[in-house]
This record gives C-alpha cells, sequence and structure tokens, in this order.
C-alpha cells in the first residue's frame, strides 16, 4: 500500500451514504480528506433499499443523477398501506414534490447506493480513500479528538496504524467505533429508540406494481412488514419491531422476528397466494436501527458524528439514508467553518449539532409521535378506511410523504375528529 500522509484536515470513519457524502462536501471546499472503511466497494449493506427524496437532493447537487438511472433499479410512484383489519389504500406521491420529480423515486440495491456515493467522493478532488482499514478508536490528545487508530485488513500482521486530523468525522454506523470512543457508555442504543429488522430479496412475487408496499399486519404488531419493488420484478421484503416491543413480544408470545416473517409469507391470508410462487434469491439477514427519536451529542473537541453514527434514523419509516446524507452535507459546512476559524473546539463544532436539530428535529420528533400512534389498530382502521374511500383524506396522506406541515397534522386530535366526520 502507498504511504499515505501523516496529517489531513479531516478524516471519515465510514464511506456510506453519510460519510462519503461528508468527505465528497469537504474536498469541493478544498478540504484535505481521508475517508476509511473497513470494507472494500462495492460491498452490500442490509436495508429497505427506498432512496428518498432528500437523498435525491444530495445525488443532484454531486451530479449523480445520470448515475442512478443507469443502475439496476425499481421506479416507485407511491406507496401502498394496509390497516391491521387487512383493508388497504394506495396513495400516488405528488408530482409537486421537488424531491420526486413527477412523483417518481427509486428503490436502489445498496451496494449500489453506497458505491454510488463512495465513488463520488473518491474522484473528488482532495479526498483520499482506505479501504479495508478497521478503526478501532479514536486518538485523544488534552481532551480533544485528534485522530483514529486501526488496523490495515490487508496486513497479515495486522499492525496498529494512526492517522491524525484536525477533525474526526464518525460515519461508521449503528457500531460506531468512533461514536463509542467519543460517547463512551451513552452510545449504548436504548431500546424504545431503536428497531430490529430482518430483510431478504424475492422474485415471483404476484401483484408488484410500482408502489412500495407497508403493511400493518395483526399478528406482528405494533411492527410492519414491507415489500419494496425492485429491478426486474425483484422485491426487498421485510419486517421491523421496535427493539422493546419485539422483547416484550418474544418474552410474551415466545416468537422472534425470523418465525413471525415466515409466518406472513406462508400463512397471513393477505400475502400467502403473492408468495405462493415467490423463490428467495439471497440469505434472511438482520440488522438494527437507531432512531433520531432518543437525541445523542453529536459534536465535541474535535469531532463530529453523521448519519447511524449520530442515531439519525426515522422512527416512523425506518429511512436512513436520507438523514445520513442530509447530516453529511451540514458537517461538510460547519467542518470548514470549524477550520477556517481555526477552532475545532466542541463550541466551534457545537453549531453543526444545533443545525441538524434545527433542520431533522421536528421531522423526527413528529416521525416518533407517528410511530406511537401506529401502536393502535383501531387508529390505523380508521385512517386506511377512510383513505379507501376520501380522495380528501389520500391526499392529506400524500402530502404528508413529503411535506412536514402535513405530516404534523396527524400529530393533532382534531385530524382523527375531522376523519370520523369525513
Amino acid at each position: 500500500m502507498p504511504e499515505l500522509p501523516a496529517a489531513y484536515d479531516v478524516i471519515v470513519a465510514g464511506a456510506g451514504p453519510g460519510g462519503s457524502t461528508t468527505a465528497a462536501y469537504l474536498g469541493q471546499l478544498g478540504r484535505r480528506v481521508l475517508l476509511i472503511d473497513k470494507a472494500q466497494f462495492p460491498r452490500d449493506k442490509t436495508c429497505g433499499d427506498a432512496l428518498s427524496g432528500k437523498s435525491m437532493r444530495v445525488v443532484r447537487e454531486l451530479g449523480l443523477v445520470e448515475e442512478v438511472e443507469k443502475l439496476p433499479h425499481g421506479n416507485i410512484r407511491g406507496v401502498t398501506f394496509s390497516a391491521p383489519n387487512r383493508v388497504s389504500v394506495s396513495i400516488p406521491f405528488q408530482t409537486s414534490d421537488p424531491n420526486r420529480p413527477g412523483g417518481s423515486g427509486y428503490c436502489l440495491r445498496r451496494m449500489h447506493t453506497d458505491n454510488l456515493f463512495f465513488n463520488a467522493a473518491k474522484k473528488t478532488k482532495n479526498v483520499t480513500t482506505m479501504e479495508k482499514f478497521q478503526v478501532n478508536e479514536v486518538v485523544f490528545e488534552n481532551g480533544a479528538a485528534v485522530g483514529v487508530k486501526g488496523i490495515d485488513l490487508n496486513d497479515a500482521k495486522r499492525e496498529e496504524r494512526i492517522f491524525r486530523a484536525k477533525v474526526i468525522v464518525g460515519a461508521d454506523g449503528v457500531n460506531s467505533a468512533v461514536a463509542r470512543s467519543v460517547l463512551g457508555e451513552k452510545a449504548a442504543l436504548d431500546p424504545a429508540h431503536s428497531c430490529d429488522a430482518v430483510r431478504a430479496y424475492y422474485s415471483g412475487i404476484s401483484g408488484l406494481t410500482d408502489q412500495i408496499e407497508i403493511h400493518f399486519v395483526k399478528a406482528t404488531m405494533p411492527g410492519y412488514f414491507w415489500i419494496f419493488p425492485m429491478e426486474n420484478g425483484t422485491a426487498n421484503v421485510g419486517l421491523g419491531l421496535v427493539s422493546k416491543d419485539l422483547q416484550a413480544k418474544m418474552k410474551k408470545d415466545k416468537t422472534n422476528l425470523l418465525s413471525m416473517f415466515d409466518y406472513i409469507l406462508k400463512d397471513e391470508p393477505m400475502f400467502k397466494e403473492r408468495f405462493a410462487n415467490a423463490k428467495a434469491i439471497s440469505p434472511i439477514t438482520g440488522w438494527r436501527l437507531p432512531f433520531g427519536s432518543a437525541r445523542r451529542q453529536l459534536a465535541g473537541d474535535g469531532w463530529v458524528l453523521v448519519g447511524d453514527a449520530a442515531s439519525l434514523v426515522d422512527p416512523f419509516s425506518g429511512e436512513g439514508v436520507g438523514n445520513a446524507t442530509a447530516s453529511g452535507r451540514m458537517a461538510a459546512q460547519f467542518i470548514d467553518e470549524a477550520i477556517e476559524r481555526n477552532d475545532v473546539s466542541k463550541l466551534s463544532l457545537g453549531a453543526y449539532e444545533v443545525a441538524v436539530w434545527e433542520e431533522l428535529g421536528k421531522e423526527l420528533a413528529t416521525s416518533y409521535k407517528m410511530q406511537r400512534l401506529g401502536r393502535y389498530e383501531w387508529l390505523l382502521n380508521l385512517v386506511v378506511n377512510k383513505a379507501a374511500k376520501k380522495p380528501a383524506v389520500r391526499e392529506l396522506i400524500s402530502a404528508s410523504l413529503s411535506d412536514e406541515v402535513a405530516k404534523k397534522k396527524f400529530e393533532n386530535p382534531l385530524t382523527y375528529v375531522w376523519l370520523l366526520l369525513t
């Protein structure tokens, strides 16, 4: 391996969408960046695979739209919801949504999404990439982060190496070594604010459309089951529950995620015929999602956290790429300004944390409230039943998929009075 410089302006640990976005924007701003990941790209990442409108903002700014179009993907034009009583409704995306031009979005495998962002960063001037290097901890001097220590996985001797920088960015996911180093015990996930999920890819599912599907199945409440159409008639199929709810369900019903997933595909009346001729084309894999409803510290002396390392996953949809790229975009701006001031203290970099909660905080709080409301079967039945019959209700739900003001209406009890009277 060629010798790398001893010091950088910024080291980004983790080259997923959040880390690669951070590195790409910093490189454009003229900062010397080392982008590190323990994997070799392209690599897979267990996920639902929907590429959100928020992600597309960064995709457009980095000039990657044509690249997305060239990659295998599903074209998505809306969402189908079903309630525990098995009533379903189809909600199209609004054509006026600036993040989904023409009311169309994408389902793109994370292997492709992550490789897209990584290569964009890799091609950016001032960015050096290093694959197959495992960051184990942050190096501190006088209480401030000044570097990272880890091992080159290509090195048979596994000798430790240290790289130094003015700012360290933790973008290394839910099990972030950087977050553990800087937050200590506070990096542990709260079971009430995290989710466990499983997913696999299938072919041969009947009834696939150009809409992603989210189903609240009575037997697996308060979680939800999803079917996200991908390329060539395949689909990402999964089931997720809040970790605390799953623990309670496992204890009470003597079940687990895999057995519930198996029940839905083989025995649930809504799906057993649709999956009768379906074939799994990948193993079932599982992962944990850190919700943004539990706020953690995002910046300190010489360090910031982005994406899943910052615990920014949407508590209602479970989507993380959008907030990862949004936080990476903001991190680059505030890190650049802090370096320009020659002040990378907690007070200086704390402006990033303030900006994150200003831009994402209200949306995350609303999504958490909607997640809590989604625990009530009667409420889900009411909303979906009304939406199936009333265009005005469908329009409100459609608006809520892209508009924060519309989404917040579902927090208001008067909305449900309106539903009852509509």
